[in-house]
């Protein structure tokens, strides 16, 4: 952080003084030079801002997710039963493509 810091400050500086040149030798390019460093020095700063708060973003789900599973066995084993066999009779009622349904003649 201390680095980033210290090189918009320079880009900074840098800017200022080209802007000052371009005032004294009446020069727009100068100018135009000390603008677009001055930009450079700014998105700097934004994109370090992005992606400390995206790093601190990934970090937070990461825990998160070792989090759930570090907790996977406190789990009680009458929840883990239920759970079974409640996926055994979601996964019985599944109906195959061709099979016939009941309320065909509904329709």
């Amino acid at each position: 952080m201390f680095m980033i810091l210290v090189i918009v400050i320079l880009l900074v500086a840098w800017s200022l003084h080209l802007m000052e040149e371009s005032v004294a030798q009446q020069e727009f390019s100068l100018m135009l030079a000390g603008f677009l460093v001055a930009v450079a020095a700014a998105a700097m700063v934004a994109v370090y801002f992005l992606m400390g708060h995206y790093v601190g973003y990934m970090q937070q789900a990461a825990h998160a997710s070792e989090y759930k599973q570090s907790l996977t066995w406190v789990i009680p084993q009458e929840e883990k039963e239920r759970i079974a066999s409640q996926t055994q009779t979601s996964q019985n009622m599944a109906v195959s493509p061709g099979a016939v349904s009941p309320d065909r003649d509904r329709w």
